[in-house]
């Protein structure tokens, strides 16, 4: 089939080598305009953009998908299929009734639970055990549209939002290749969302990184673990903000925040304790907590708030 793919970020990259290396024409990449990063914010292309130009496929970075310049462009590719990979844009109806199947979606949830932008890290945060990815047709409502397939994974017990956004990317690159070939050979029936299931998955923010060590101890490991590799639980130790990156769950007790063991360091929660294995002090770099403990002088008096 003759493909326009719309992507930005990482997540984004695996589904489309896949669908490069399945054969099928990729006539077109679509993809966020190029954003300045780093302390020297250097103007830096989106990883999709790279993926598209090392294999010399054109690339288009419009400002709105809104406008009929971009329609137009569409139009002139006259693409089959549009696969939409984490784009990061709305399409108008015009563009999702445009191509001859259609607009479809690969989505990092077992839809119709966690529609939005969140889904890896609000599986994550929310202590579920299991997720997956969904392919979609695409309609105007978010992530609402009829499901095609879907591929479930397990969580692992102390897996981040990182490592399961990287195994979901390559399950959804497997999953739209599937889709890819069922639609052309009219092998899938789209089955309709039932809205009463699904719950949303929004943007994280920088308010949920403050750590309440009243909660559970499972609580707290689901934070740490949901918001790593951004934005990053923290507490404050001694009057300093620490990220903390990585816990264990122990079944050790004592007053809720209070350090209850040093090595391993071990942080007693409203119910149960976290073992902090990783750990980055304000102004310095991520560490071991091993190191923490010893350069910052923690004890069992030390309190993280």
């Amino acid at each position: 089939m003759k493909i326009v793919y719309m992507g930005t970020p990482e997540f984004a990259v695996p589904p489309l080598k896949a669908i490069i290396n399945s054969g099928h024409n990729v006539a077109g990449v679509f993809t966020q305009p190029d954003k300045p990063k780093g302390r020297g914010y250097v103007l830096t292309p989106p990883p999709v953009k790279e993926c598209a130009a090392e294999n010399n496929i054109p690339v288009f970075q419009p400002t709105s998908m809104k406008n009929e310049e971009t329609l137009n462009i569409l139009k002139e590719l006259a693409p089959d299929i549009i696969v939409v990979v984490a784009f990061g844009k709305i399409l108008p109806k015009e563009i999702l009734d445009l191509p001859k199947y259609g607009c479809v979606n690969v989505h990092a949830s077992l839809l119709p639970r966690y529609r939005g932008a969140g889904p890896i890290q609000w599986c994550v945060l929310n202590g579920e055990k299991e997720t997956g990815v969904t392919t979609m047709k695409m309609a105007e409502g978010l992530d609402t549209g009829d499901m095609l397939l879907k591929s479930i994974t397990k969580i692992g017990e102390n897996e981040t939002a990182g490592q399961l956004h990287d195994r979901l990317s390559d399950m959804g690159a497997e999953l739209i290749v599937k889709t890819l070939s069922a639609i052309e050979n009219n092998t899938v029936t789209p089955k309709k969302q039932d809205d009463s299931l699904s719950n949303y998955a929004p943007m994280l923010t920088k308010k949920l990184c403050k750590i309440d060590w009243s909660c559970t101890a499972q609580a707290v490991h689901n934070q740490v673990r949901g918001l790593n590799p951004w934005p990053v639980a923290a507490a404050e130790v001694n009057g300093k903000r620490v990220k903390i990156y990585s816990t264990l769950l122990s079944d050790q007790r004592g007053e809720a925040g209070r350090v209850i063991c040093e090595n391993p360091l071990t942080v007693a929660c409203g119910e149960g304790a976290v073992i902090i294995n990783e750990i980055q002090p304000e102004g310095k770099k991520r560490m071991n907590s091993r190191d923490y403990v010893r350069g910052y002088r923690i004890t069992t008096d030390t309190v993280f708030e």
